[in-house]
């Protein structure tokens, strides 16, 4: 970056998004260019500085983690703690870029409480509940360069959006896609309880997540044709919940225009793999389970041995992600490409 001072970040809900996020940050390239100066979560900051040190899924944090005058201390650099329910109570007015990792608002009327607060701008952990809702929504690697630098709230998508959307759209392109139907195999998350309990609306959502296979509702079919317009109408997914702490899998259908075989298929991943798409997706063909792929910061991994064709425009695949590490990385990536758009968009408007 051409400026001096890193850009400052604040993390709004510090769950297993937002402490991703400060981890990628920590692990990556641009940890002098961008800084997490603030955090607010309505959790004691014991608790939050516990849950940083120590994480059943990732491991131990790579750094020190200290608390001290009311802050939380990351290699002796402090972070200021704020307890606030509602973005309006926390003043953003010195804070450049807020990443929204609570997963609580959507709309933009809810979105605009954080710009009313002084946040300049805003990049959610999430879909907005509409396109119209955000000025943007970005899949790293696919659509950045569609950003200007003018937008005040920018979505990231989703992991599974993130995991399935470079395939598809190296796919349509590449062979045609006429439909296609996907299903998600998606770990554990928090709105499930561990025993049966009154948890969520949804009824499925109320039974033990670690005893049961459970379909839910998705959002994913909407969120592929955000990103892939010319296949509006062609896409259809469900999403099962699984017993396990991290790592999801997408069964992914599609019906080609052109004809296929799955070694022309596999080599065309592969090819992507290893050439444009390297930092997007991976490929292998080795015997894995989904535990290969804890911490992987790729959006998604084909496996070649599980490739299937019917036919000659029928084929099947199946992809590994890290649902919380690979989405925490591509998140990373939108804010330092977007910081580095609005530094020059400020600086010549």
């Amino acid at each position: 970056m051409s400026q001096k001072l890193p850009l400052r970040l604040a993390i709004n809900g510090y769950g297993r998004i937002g402490r991703c996020f400060l981890r990628a940050l920590q692990e990556s390239s641009v940890a002098h260019d961008l800084q997490v100066v603030a955090i607010n979560e309505p959790a004691n900051l014991e608790s939050m500085a516990y849950l940083t040190r120590f994480d059943s899924t990732h491991g131990r944090f790579p750094g020190s983690v200290d608390v001290a005058d009311g802050q939380l201390l990351i290699d002796g650099r402090a972070i200021r703690i704020s307890h606030a329910r509602t973005p309006e109570a926390v003043d953003w007015r010195d804070i450049d870029l807020v990443v929204e990792c609570s997963g609580s608002y959507g709309q933009r009327e809810n979105l605009a409480k954080f710009i009313n607060a002084g946040c300049p701008r805003l990049l959610l952990s999430h879909p907005g509940a509409s396109a119209e809702d955000v000025d943007a929504t970005i899949v790293a690697g696919i659509n950045q360069n569609t950003l200007t630098g003018a937008e005040r709230l920018v979505s990231a998508a989703s992991c599974t959006t993130n995991a399935i959307v470079p395939i598809l759209d190296l796919l349509d392109r590449e062979v045609g896609v006429d439909q296609a139907l996907l299903t998600t195999l998606h770990s554990v998350m928090n709105d499930q309880p561990l025993i049966d309990g009154y948890h969520h609306d949804d009824l499925r959502r109320t039974r033990s997540a670690m005893q049961s296979i459970i379909p839910v509702s998705t959002g994913l079919a909407r969120g592929i044709e955000r990103l892939l317009p010319q296949l509006a109408g062609k896409v259809q997914a469900k999403a099962i919940r699984v017993p396990t702490l991290n790592v999801s899998a997408i069964d992914l259908t599609i019906s080609t225009q052109r004809p296929v075989s799955a070694h022309s298929i596999n080599n065309l991943l592969a090819d992507a793999a290893h050439g444009p798409l390297k930092k997007l997706i991976a490929y292998s063909e080795a015997a894995h389970a989904s535990i290969d792929f804890n911490h992987d910061p790729h959006s998604a991994i084909v496996d070649g041995s599980q490739t299937r064709t019917a036919g000659t425009h029928l084929v099947n695949l199946f992809v590994w992600f890290d649902n919380e590490w690979g989405f925490a990385n591509r998140m990373l990536e939108v804010a330092d490409h977007w910081s580095r758009l609005w530094h020059n968009h400020d600086q010549y408007n």
